[in-house]
């Protein structure tokens, strides 16, 4: 019995490479080769984590008005990888809104957030940054400060709790 199953394996092999000689090989095949048969099907390549991740950073680029991009890069790279991010990551944009507000509630983490900002702008920019310092005016050509980064957050959590905003 051995002998003919190993001549059934042997004749569908002979076909599979028939099949194949005719056939352009393209990376899609070879990911489906190295996970073997029937790993793909139905499934996405990407994890949901990465989903997730790419939704927060479309909806961002999207929805939020940022010139330089510093903050929509801040919050979107806050969001990845957290814990609030890896306990619900079928609902990014509800992760975002929290976040969103938490900062809001927390002038320590507002702070933070814009000093953060502020240093991403200066390294997009090649230039040095405008940090703010207690007690002193903002300075007027600085993109990121507390109210303006507090009215865009504001703004967020608008848009999300009421999508049609």
């Amino acid at each position: 019995m051995d002998s003919e199953s190993d001549k059934q394996r042997e004749a569908e092999a002979d076909v599979e490479r028939e099949l194949r000689q005719g056939r352009k090989f393209n990376p899609r095949e070879a990911m489906a080769r190295m996970a073997g048969p029937g790993a793909m099907k139905g499934a996405s390549p990407v994890s949901r984590m990465q989903q997730a991740e790419t939704e927060i950073g479309t909806w961002l680029k999207c929805n939020v008005q940022d010139v330089a991009g510093a903050l929509q890069a801040t919050l979107h790279r806050q969001l990845k990888g957290s814990e609030r991010l890896l306990a619900h990551p079928e609902e990014p944009l509800l992760s975002l809104a929290g976040r969103c507000r938490d900062v809001l509630a927390s002038d320590y983490l507002l702070e933070e957030l814009v000093r953060e900002c502020d240093a991403e702008w200066g390294l997009r920019m090649d230039e040095r940054p405008y940090f703010n310092r207690a007690g002193v005016p903002s300075d007027p050509a600085d993109p990121y400060t507390i109210e303006s980064v507090r009215r865009a957050l504001a703004d967020i959590v608008t848009r999300l709790a009421d999508p049609g905003a």
